[in-house]
């Protein structure tokens, strides 16, 4: 995958995660990155090459709320790729991986045609 396409990605991952914060409120927004710049030592440029560090400090801040930011961002990340968001089989706190999703949509990108096939969710 050239260079170019990389940064893509990340920029729209970002902007995705952004989105998802903005839902709480531009205060929270703010609040939410410092806090992961400051105790987690995880800035906003640094999230796509560390995202299990991110959905690990994530679920610290916001214990099992942290689901429900994730499916947000998730949703986000579909829709500005271009992607419908899957819809669960089961009750979605049970079967939501975050780091496999995300995971899922970058790879899916990097193929020649950029299709997202299905996803394990559980």
């Amino acid at each position: 995958m050239e260079m170019n396409n990389i940064m893509s990605l990340e920029k729209i991952l970002v902007e995705s995660i952004d989105e998802g914060f903005s839902s709480l409120g531009e205060t929270c927004k703010q609040a939410i990155y410092f806090h992961l710049e400051k105790k987690y030592k995880l800035t906003k440029q640094e999230i796509p090459s560390r995202i299990n560090d991110f959905s690990e400090a994530i679920e610290n801040i916001f214990g099992v709320g942290a689901k429900i930011l994730q499916i947000r961002i998730m949703k986000n990340l579909f829709k500005n790729m271009g992607y419908h968001f899957p819809q669960y089989r089961l009750h979605p706190y049970e079967c939501c991986e975050f780091t496999k999703y995300i995971e899922a949509v970058i790879v899916s990108k990097q193929e020649p045609f950029g299709t997202l096939q299905s996803i394990n969710i559980i």
